[in-house]
């Protein structure tokens, strides 16, 4: 398989990467958002509640479909998991 073509998902991984994708969205405004309003307490505990959801839900990714990340921020199963398109930044 080279490393254009894309095989065929089930609908969990996009729906799982689209999530995802949410997270790290409102996770770098909430963190634009504090780095001016750093005593804004409801906003650090939502930033820290959507933190640790996005944690686990990169967790349960991971353990379906493979590494999210490169050099050492996720692990990989045997065979070497980077060898197999579509890569999350790909889709």
């Amino acid at each position: 398989m080279n490393s254009t073509s894309k095989p065929n998902y089930d609908p969990e991984y996009y729906a799982l990467l689209e999530k995802l994708q949410a997270l790290d969205f409102v996770l770098v405004e909430l963190n634009l958002f504090l780095d001016t309003h750093p005593d804004d307490l409801a906003s650090i505990q939502q930033f820290n509640q959507l933190t640790q959801e996005r944690t686990q839900l990169a967790n349960h990714f991971q353990q379906l479909y493979g590494p999210l990340q490169n050099f050492g921020r996720a692990y990989s199963k045997f065979p070497w998991q980077w060898s197999e398109p579509p890569w999350p930044w790909q889709v």
